[in-house]
Parts: C-alpha cells; sequence; structure tokens
C-alpha cells in the first residue's frame, strides 16, 4: 500500500469516503460525523497538503488528515508552544477494516511528525465516542482532557473536546510513503 498526498481532483471521492464512514458510525450508535463537511474547508486543506490518502492499488484504504494547527479553542497557549502535529479525519475504508490499517496510519503519522522535529503527536476526538477514546489510548495515546465549552466550527456545542497526545517517535508502518519530506518545525 501506498500513502501519498491527496489532489484537489480528490475531493469527491473524499467526501463520499466521509459519507462512508459518517453511515458506519450510525450504524455503531454514535452521531459523529452526521453533519456534512464544509467542502469549500476540504479543498481548503487538500490544497495545504496537509491531507493523505492510502491507496490498495486502484483504492483509497484511508485517509488522514495531519498538519501542524490546531482547532481553536482546545489547547493550551503553553501546549501550543510546543512543537506538535495534529490527526484529523482519520478513516479508513470498511472494505479494509479489520487491519490495523489506521495503527498503522497513526504509526505513519507520528513518524512524520518525528521527522519534522514535533514532541507531539496530537488529536482530538468525539467526546461521546468512547470506542474511539479507547482505540486511540491503545494506540499509545494518553487523554489530556475534555474540553467542552465553546462553540465548534458548525456552530453549536463542542462535540469534539476528547484531547489526547503521544510522543513522537521513528516507526515501521510498512507503506511505500510517496510524499515529500515534512517541513521541519526549525524551518518555519
Amino acid at each position: 500500500m501506498r500513502i501519498l498526498p491527496a489532489q484537489p481532483d480528490d475531493l469527491g471521492h473524499l467526501l463520499a469516503f466521509r459519507e462512508e464512514a459518517a453511515a458506519w458510525l450510525s450504524r455503531l450508535g454514535t452521531d459523529q460525523w452526521q453533519r456534512p463537511y464544509p467542502v469549500e474547508e476540504l479543498l481548503g486543506t487538500i490544497r495545504s497538503g496537509t491531507v493523505f490518502m492510502v491507496r490498495d492499488g486502484e483504492a483509497t484504504a484511508a485517509t488522514i488528515t495531519l498538519t501542524p494547527e490546531a482547532e481553536d479553542g482546545l489547547w493550551s497557549e503553553q501546549e501550543l508552544k510546543e512543537p506538535s502535529l495534529f490527526i484529523n479525519k482519520l478513516s479508513v475504508a470498511r472494505s479494509h477494516a479489520g487491519r490495523d490499517l489506521g495503527g498503522r496510519l497513526l504509526d505513519w503519522a507520528g513518524d512524520r511528525a518525528h521527522r519534522a522535529g514535533a514532541t507531539w503527536l496530537r488529536l482530538d476526538a468525539w467526546t461521546s465516542n468512547k470506542a474511539l477514546q479507547a482505540y486511540y489510548i491503545r494506540h499509545g495515546f494518553e487523554h489530556v482532557r475534555t474540553v467542552l465549552d465553546g462553540e465548534a466550527i458548525y456552530g453549536g456545542p463542542r462535540l469534539s473536546g476528547w484531547l489526547a497526545q503521544r510522543p513522537t517517535r521513528p516507526a515501521v508502518h510498512g507503506f511505500v510513503d510517496e510524499t515529500s519530506d515534512p517541513a521541519r518545525f526549525s524551518d518555519v
């Protein structure tokens, strides 16, 4: 399997991919990702080079967004001074579920963050999705706190405020990495 940056012409496919994930999550009893994702925002993250796709032949097996920016109101000023990369929108196609592809993507993200000079790999997860939180704990993340105050970018109460982090480290993830080297924190 190969990992490569998403391109603007992948937009429709990524939106359909998210709808598949939302339908699966709904069957599991969570309301996570039930609101449509703003198309222009997704296109902007694709153009910024922070969206990555795992390809298995011609099929997209998974996607992850890895960015140096955190969502407003989640992390403290002190935490934001620590070099970190933030995971968003990690999802695995149902056709590729059960192969720990998500765990391998977390390892890839931690390795990429390490090569960028980051100290932490951080994420925020849905506050009501206990299974997802347990998944991240099993993959070496430590719960930092849960933020319930503030409004999400879609309006309404914050839904994704369960914060976790793990130290970055080199990792063997098994992907053929077709991405460019990450920008180093010392270079920005």
